[in-house]
């Protein structure tokens, strides 16, 4: 019978196993990279759009407001362009009346979307029907519902639907976009009505987080509607409050298509000029790259600014 020797029982001594060898960059930093290619590649892709859309705009934009261009030819100027825009009566105006749609578009675009939601919340049925009602008129493109809102809601005539609303209810008619004490207000609901569809969705979103424990407390203390509002509603919604606060100042003071629609651009006595349509006309009427490049500039410092200092009074209050 034959007997078998297990390797290496023959007394001689086994020769260690020979590693493969490796291929040249085959290395940990190489096998990194490769696994983390397709996250780079996209990376890259989004990097490159902001560089090309948003960044370079905005680093060009500054440089051409040090300067002045005449025919093809450029020259450094300095600070004038903006002594020029600022001793611009208009400049004045556009700036006036952008703070005063902001400041309008904060009593009604702000608190309206969040007691909407409120209200959508407190159904129990059809609540999807109801969120697709509101979302509907953002679906819509901008400048159609402003022509809709200039062709059909404010003419002048009895025939348009707010005079004709205000005629039944024997309350004398307006002319809206051609009075110019009613510009402002009349924008502001075209405004609002068009884009509170999101601000409402999320304000359902941030209410649907909110401990049902903290309402049935509050009605065990006999709490009613608002005082469930005043204090167990907005203090949950703080932050978010807050965030839409800022989106909405920061979106309201770059008005532009409204008064171009709805006010044929400047409006009844300048009563519709914003600083983003003051930008437009010295870019594309005037033909002043560098005034528009220095007013593109001041807008963004002041934006800019007042981020700055949202962000430090709610970091210091969190």
């Amino acid at each position: 019978m034959a007997i078998t020797t297990a390797p290496g029982a023959t007394g001689k001594p086994a020769r260690p196993a020979r590693p493969y060898p490796t291929r040249p960059g085959h290395t940990s930093l190489g096998r990194k990279v490769r696994d983390n290619l397709t996250g780079h590649t996209f990376l890259f892709g989004a990097v490159l759009c902001f560089a090309v859309f948003s960044w370079y705009p905005m680093v060009r934009g500054v440089v051409m407001s040090f300067q002045r261009t005449r025919r093809g030819e450029t020259t450094w100027v300095g600070w004038d362009n903006y002594v020029r825009i600022l001793h611009e009566p208009s400049f004045w105006t556009a700036w006036k009346n952008t703070l005063y749609f902001t400041v309008l578009a904060l009593v009604l675009g702000y608190v309206v979307p969040f007691f909407v939601a409120i209200l959508l919340n407190e159904f129990r049925h059809a609540k999807g029907y109801l969120r697709i009602l509101v979302y509907l008129p953002v679906m819509l493109p901008p400048a159609s519902a402003l022509f809709l809102f200039k062709f059909y809601a404010y003419d002048p005539s009895d025939a348009g639907l707010f005079n004709a609303i205000l005629k039944a209810l024997h309350l004398p008619t307006s002319e809206w976009m051609q009075s110019p004490g009613m510009t402002m207000p009349a924008m502001v609901v075209a405004s609002t009505w068009m884009n509170m569809g999101g601000a409402v969705l999320i304000y359902l979103a941030a209410l649907q987080n909110i401990p049902g424990d903290l309402y049935e407390a509050a009605e065990l203390d006999g709490a009613g509607i608002w005082r469930r509002i005043r204090h167990v509603t907005i203090p949950e919604t703080r932050l978010i409050l807050a965030l839409m606060a800022m989106l909405q100042i920061v979106a309201t003071m770059q008005l532009f298509i409204e008064p171009l629609i709805l006010a044929n651009g400047a409006g009844a006595e300048d009563s519709a000029t914003s600083v983003a349509y003051l930008i437009y006309q010295h870019g594309f009427f005037q033909n002043d790259l560098n005034g528009a490049a220095a007013l593109g500039v001041i807008m963004l410092v002041v934006l800019a600014g007042f981020s700055a200092v949202y962000v430090r009074l709610t970091s210091k209050q969190d």
